[in-house]
């Protein structure tokens, strides 16, 4: 595929941008700096020049002034699509229904976009059974998790009940028991005492038809 022509930059400007987009496209991140010298020839004093030139006609930006992290921006200075993918791991299956045995095997992995999914260690789980159909979570969705040993009522989490029994519920603490809410008129609320349940996770997605 033939590169981007962008206005207004020279032949080495032009060279460099290129080459970001080449490097980015392929594994989703911009090279080091000194990468970047190495394989353009040129000192890293003249890298940190050209990305600074760049910067200024909002063709990237730096995370932090000082920052080596460049980012390719779109027309409207966003971030660009292919730098705002991100990997996680699906970790196996949670019933949406009966609680189901916790299983601990790697389930491969889910890209997301890391602008709407945003934190550390995020998870991802294969939904199995339609309790919680009414909050638009179904069979076989996957849900995306930020991890958590905590919930505040009303959420969405990922729970395991007895230390063995894994679930995605509502969640709401009472004056002297923990209740999970199916969002299913068919299925009951289920109660526990406090230390039948660990918070894993809270839900913060859904992603179908993988």
């Amino acid at each position: 595929m033939k590169p981007l022509q962008t206005p207004n930059l020279t032949q080495k400007q032009q060279q460099f941008f290129s080459y970001l987009e080449k490097e980015i496209a392929r594994t989703g991140r911009a090279p080091s700096l000194r990468r970047a010298a190495a394989e353009m020839g040129v000192s890293h004093a003249a890298i940190s020049q050209l990305i600074k030139t760049l910067e200024q006609k909002g063709l990237v930006r730096r995370d932090g002034r000082y920052s080596r992290t460049v980012f390719l921006l779109n027309r409207t200075r966003e971030t660009a699509g292919a730098m705002r993918w991100l990997e996680i791991p699906v970790i196996g299956n949670i019933a949406a229904g009966l609680p189901l045995y916790a299983q601990q095997e790697w389930g491969g992995s889910l890209v997301v976009d890391a602008s709407m999914y945003q934190g550390d260690n995020l998870f991802a789980l294969k939904v199995e059974g339609d309790s919680m159909k009414d909050a638009a979570i179904l069979d076989g969705d996957l849900v995306i998790c930020e991890p958590r040993q905590f919930a505040e009522n009303g959420e969405i989490i990922v729970a395991l009940i007895h230390q063995e029994e894994a679930t995605v519920k509502r969640f709401f603490r009472r004056k002297n028991r923990i209740e999970l809410h199916p969002e299913n008129p068919a299925f009951d609320v289920m109660t526990y005492r406090f230390n039948e349940v660990l918070v894993q996770g809270k839900v913060i997605g859904v992603q179908r038809g993988l």
